[in-house]
């Protein structure tokens, strides 16, 4: 169901009243959120593995692997670490940001506060959970949201519309309805949910509709975190083996990991759509391209499926060089020297994240100090996105803003500075009228030169200069 601009006034006007109550910053209702997205998964598995099976094709082990797995992992940290997470940090002297020993009978906290009510539009590729190659999210984000006490309105992709209508028909029945809502439509719904005014908007998609949504927040100076995607490199360093080699592994690999025939395999996934499936076809059949093909390469529409596919040095400045591709292609850039991959890299837009497959300690060492990017992860590729102890976000044109585990709860909280005096103590020397005697003390103050204020009160420490030249 597609809400009316009517409709969604009325309650985002609520939602917004609810937030207000304070109910959400209460600690027992944050733990009831996440203890609802907990029976969700757990009750409703089937139906969301059947989803995704309508939607994008996933095996029900891809799918747990890719999103309810990693989202039962994420909930049973949130849900642990909570009462950690929203416990002010004391600003003492044995922290890293301690008060100095001159602010004498005075304390700090940083407490987290919720931002209020948050937005959070998801894409279709992962429409449940989410994973390192990529932004598809909905769930995710929603942890993080929740455990910092926020309220939310959530829009999932239309272009994954069994898993939309799943989250907004059946996921409000686990959670506080006063509090978290859930909104389909397409764009038009998207620009009526932008033109609102919102305390954080967490977005993931295209770099194109991320430039409307950061344009649509300017407007109220409304916080962002973009998650944008973007072409990830994966550097293979072979000492050894020639490309010839190294192809003909991959394609034994396929084929054990698919089958003689991947389209009877039940094993890949299929295309979301078919303006993405044409999308992909105009990207494969473009002749320079078609010309690099080294494997693979057939495609039914009828079924959105292409053939897990190996392109062999395609050209640049070919779209598909050029654009995030969300299909089986896998293009393969030959270098002369394995160096010269860092040259390569920074060639291009930052990266969401670099897979830098190499022994190479030397190579190890460049990859960290002379690129950039979202994540490094040598010798694998999703080990950054398992630890929830690491962030995850973009850097540059692949966006900005992390999240993941405690990363997620700070993305949604603002973390408020709070400073205790007592009135016993205070910096009379701070005040007019000013005297030499005065800025001494400041100058001694601020280089916290203990010796030194004791000493101009004691009045044996004199200024090399008049209080006049410290006026000009």
């Amino acid at each position: 169901m597609e809400y009316s601009a009517e409709a969604f006034g009325r309650d985002l006007k609520n939602v917004r009243k609810y937030y207000g109550s304070g109910k959400t910053k209460e600690a027992s209702w944050r733990e009831s959120q996440l203890k609802g997205l907990h029976n969700f998964l757990v009750e409703k598995e089937e139906e969301i593995l059947r989803a995704l099976k309508q939607d994008l094709g996933k095996h029900s082990l891809e799918a747990f692997r890719d999103e309810v797995g990693t989202l039962m992992k994420s909930l049973n940290v949130a849900t642990k670490s909570l009462k950690k997470w929203m416990a002010g940090k004391e600003v003492r002297f044995k922290d890293l940001a301690k008060l100095p020993r001159i602010a004498l009978l005075s304390s700090a906290e940083i407490v987290p506060e919720p931002l209020g009510v948050v937005l959070i539009i998801s894409s279709w590729n992962f429409p449940f959970g989410e994973l390192i190659q990529n932004e598809g999210l909905s769930l995710e984000p929603l942890i993080g949201a929740v455990a910092a006490g926020n309220t939310v309105v959530l829009k999932p992709s239309e272009m994954s519309p069994t898993c939309s209508s799943l989250l907004a028909t059946v996921l409000p029945t686990y959670l506080d309805k006063n509090a978290i809502k859930v909104i389909q439509g397409g764009p038009e719904v998207g620009e009526l949910l932008l033109k609102q005014r919102w305390d954080k908007i967490f977005f993931t998609g295209s770099a194109r509709v991320g430039r409307i949504v950061m344009s649509a927040a300017a407007v109220h100076l409304t916080p962002v975190t973009l998650e944008l995607g973007g072409k990830c490199p994966a550097l293979l360093d072979s000492l050894s083996a020639t490309w010839d080699r190294e192809v003909s592994l991959m394609k034994v690999w396929i084929k054990k990991m698919f089958g003689e025939n991947p389209k009877a395999s039940n094993t890949i996934a299929r295309i979301v759509n078919k303006k993405h499936f044409t999308r992909l076809k105009n990207l494969l059949t473009d002749p320079r391209v078609k010309e690099s093909v080294v494997y693979g390469g057939s495609m039914d529409e009828n079924d959105l499926f292409i053939e897990p596919t190996i392109l062999l040095d395609p050209p640049l400045d070919s779209a598909i060089m050029a654009e995030e591709i969300f299909g089986p292609v896998l293009p393969i850039i030959t270098l002369d020297k394995i160096e010269d991959s860092v040259e390569f890299i920074n060639s291009m837009p930052k990266p969401l994240a670099i897979y830098a497959f190499t022994k190479n300690q030397t190579l190890q060492r460049r990859m960290l100090s002379e690129t950039s990017s979202g994540s490094l992860v040598f010798n694998d590729a999703i080990l950054q996105y398992v630890a929830d102890t690491l962030p995850f976000g973009g850097v540059g044109e692949c966006g900005f803003g992390k999240y993941h585990g405690k990363f997620s709860f700070d993305a949604f909280s603002h973390h408020k500075a709070v400073a205790r005096r007592s009135y016993f103590t205070d910096f009379w020397f701070r005040f007019p009228p000013w005297t030499l005697n005065k800025l001494q003390l400041l100058e001694a103050s601020y280089n916290l030169d203990y010796l030194g204020i004791l000493l101009v009160l004691l009045g044996l420490r004199r200024s090399k200069r008049s209080l006049f030249q410290a006026y000009n």
